[in-house]
């Protein structure tokens, strides 16, 4: 492919919520583009951005993908994100990398919560964008509606350059308020007609709120308007694309993705009010950190400058290896060469390079400033990473992902495959920055987390279908705490005598509690030498192990201070060892008696959510033994409610909020603090507590 000019390129995301058409839409604009010949769809899995086995089964974008086409003699890269909440972050590291963005708004369901999510990625990373208000085929469709929740949602002004002729099964075409044509369209071909007269008025008057718009935005253009002249079509498209690169305000298009119309109106959109990567650098510059003395480096969108790349994703593939997505900031990356990768410090050798085309990897002998492009198998780079010039190190800043939110203990079906698990889901890992693994400690399971149910899902059947393993998911335990309400004291003496020698410790503690968070605490009080200097450490790691391994119902203590005050020793007989044992019999017989309860973390939890089910949420919440904080007015008519939830009862609560909000809820939440769990909680805790060592105890 011939090397292009840089303000020739059009980095372009196309962001929404889960279901407005994203990958349809991309899908129409291949092929109005002549990139693909045939148009695909999603229902029969046969779309060029859609191409994982997970993505044609459930039929919803779940990572990011990449093709382009030529339109006029402009490069466009086009990302077709994913809207699902599940995996909506991924969309957030991808618009890092765009110059600016299509948002599609549904002519039916207008503006849910993931779109605002999507919107305020957007607003992160200062990016001009146009929208296109999508479905206008469907019943019910409505533009105007449409673009009224879209002001109402956004406080931003939302000015139509294109227009439908009719809605639902009467949407035929659209009207260029531009040049005030009508484009009635046969077989997803438009024919130029003039306006019809039923919908001329209607025409006419957005085309009036457009040339106001532009005039507004020049003093020039706005005295030419003011004295009664009109504006010429090239003034209003100059006018255009100054307000839409300096978000005066937002163009809007229209059409039908899977009926192929008003998609060429949108590609000359794209072309007339999305910045290229040079003019993006003059809106907001290029800028990272020189690795060795910290200071701030500036890189323009030329092939002269040093070369420097980010990488923004990462794609696992068991037989290709790791593919590395990049995007050239500046310079010329070239095949065969080597380059820095100033974030690890290694040193990487790039073999071929190449364009995506979805699932198609096509070769590339250089990119220059602003290309988005591929390689494969390096070593040391990760997603977040910056390659560049040896000679000239750059780094730029990485994107923080949000911690995941759900989490689930998974183990091998076949048993002695946790090596195995471990290796493969490393491989997920890279691919997904979202996704958290670990063993967990404390109870020695394996732990998944990720954004939602369906996210850790998706990574098992990954898991399964690209590496072979297998492996089943359960809800993880709960870490609950035990602690104490009261002051107790108790002895512990262990004395055993066996032919020779023997062994003898004995010690009394005190125990109390403290306040929440308050740790622990170990004093020695001994006085007078009634137990030795030697053996009151091996008293304290008889607490301290005991503690651990909790003592009303297997759960960790914490909130204590233990107080060593008394004992007694023997000359002979005494051991480290028996004055453990001493000291974890009576830390043992002291907790019983001190009014012992077990403690569950609570959450902080933060739900968005639409004010026709605010209701339904906080009914929820108060049935989950929530106590709600309070209620904060959002954007696009949404409400935030806080409050405070036990960890327990919010394990599953990403597929109950799915529900209560048919898909319009999102939710986050942290760890706060521990609470006393309710006594019939506590009971049921100890009852299995019980019966597990009972069970241990006949196996043995």
């Amino acid at each position: 492919m011939a090397e292009i000019d840089v303000e020739k390129i059009r980095n372009v995301a196309i962001i929404a919520h889960g279901g407005a058409g994203k990958t349809s839409l991309v899908e129409a604009m291949l092929f109005n583009a002549g990139s693909i010949d045939r148009l695909g769809n999603v229902q029969d899995g046969t779309t060029t951005t859609d191409y994982e086995p997970e993505e044609i089964e459930r039929k919803i974008t779940i990572s990011s993908a990449f093709a382009f086409c030529d339109w006029k003699g402009h490069k466009t890269n086009l990302i077709d994100t994913p809207g699902f909440i599940n995996f909506i972050e991924d969309a957030r590291s991808c618009l890092r990398v765009a110059d600016g963005a299509v948002v599609i708004i549904s002519a039916i369901s207008g503006v849910k919560a993931e779109t605002g999510k999507v919107w305020r990625y957007a607003d992160e990373f200062e990016l001009p964008r146009i929208v296109f208000v999508n479905k206008m085929d469907r019943d019910i469709a409505n533009f105007s509606r449409a673009i009224g929740e879209l002001e109402k949602a956004f406080a931003k002004e939302a000015v139509p350059i294109i227009m439908p002729i009719g809605s639902g099964e009467n949407f035929r075409g659209v009207i260029d308020l531009i040049k005030m044509k009508a484009y009635i369209y046969q077989n997803g071909k438009p024919e130029e007609s003039d306006i019809p007269s039923e919908i001329l008025p209607e025409a006419e008057d957005y085309r009036k709120k457009l040339v106001e718009k532009v005039a507004e935005s020049d003093d020039i253009l706005l005295e030419k308007y003011l004295e009664g002249g009109g504006l010429t079509e090239e003034e209003i498209n100059k006018g255009i694309r100054e307000c839409s690169l300096t978000k005066r305000f937002v163009p809007v298009t229209c059409g039908s993705a899977t009926r192929n119309i008003g998609i060429p109106h949108l590609l000359d959109s794209i072309l007339l009010c999305l910045p290229s990567p040079f003019e993006m650098a003059r809106l907001s510059s290029i800028k990272g950190r020189n690795p060795k003395d910290k200071k701030e480096v500036e890189r323009k969108p030329l092939k002269t400058e040093p070369f420097s790349a980010y990488i923004f994703k990462t794609i696992a593939d068991p037989f290709a290896g790791k593919l590395s997505v990049f995007r050239v900031y500046s310079g010329v990356l070239r095949a065969d060469s080597n380059v820095l990768n100033t974030t690890t410090s290694a040193k990487e050798r790039i073999g071929q390079v190449f364009y995506l085309m979805g699932k198609k990897q096509i070769p590339a002998h250089t990119l220059g400033p602003g290309e988005i492009g591929a390689v494969a198998k390096l070593k040391e780079t990760y997603t977040g990473d910056t390659l560049s010039d040896d000679a000239h190190p750059i780094i730029f800043e990485k994107i923080k992902f949000a911690e995941p939110i759900i989490s689930y203990a998974i183990a091998p079906k076949s048993k002695g495959d946790e090596e195995k698990v471990s290796v493969s889901l490393s491989r997920i890992l890279e691919e997904d920055p979202t996704l958290r693994f670990q063993r967990d400690e404390e109870t020695k399971e394996m732990i998944l987390s990720g954004m939602g149910q369906v996210h850790i899902e998706v990574a098992i059947e990954k898991l399964r279908r690209k590496f072979g393993v297998e492996v089943v998911m359960k809800t993880p335990k709960v870490p609950y705490r035990e602690t104490i309400k009261v002051l107790s004291r108790a002895q512990g003496k262990y004395k055993k005598q066996s032919g020779g020698r023997g062994q003898y410790g004995d010690c009394w503690l005190e125990i109390e509690p403290l306040p929440r968070a308050g740790g622990y605490e170990f004093v020695d009080k001994i006085v007078g030498g009634v137990i030795p200097q030697q053996y009151r450490p091996a008293v304290e790691k008889g607490v301290i192990e005991t503690m651990k391994s909790g003592i009303l119902a297997g759960y960790p203590v914490i909130d204590i201070k233990v107080t060593l005050y008394d004992g007694s020793y023997h000359t002979v007989d005494s051991s480290e060892m028996a004055f453990k044992i001493a000291g974890a019999m009576a830390l043992k017989k002291a907790f019983m008696n001190a009014k012992p309860i077990i403690l569950e973390p609570i959450m902080k939890v933060e739900v968005i959510t639409p004010d026709d089910t605010l209701g339904a949420v906080i009914g929820d919440l108060n049935a989950k033994r929530g106590k709600v904080q309070g209620v904060e007015p959002q954007a696009g008519g949404n409400q935030k409610v806080i409050s405070f939830v036990p960890m327990a009862e919010m394990l599953t609560y990403a597929n109950q909020l799915h529900s209560l909000t048919s898909g319009r809820g999102l939710y986050s939440m942290e760890f706060s603090h521990y609470e006393e769990v309710p006594g019939h909680i506590s009971q049921k805790l100890v009852t299995e507590f019980e019966a597990q060592k009972k069970e241990k105890a006949e196996e043995k």
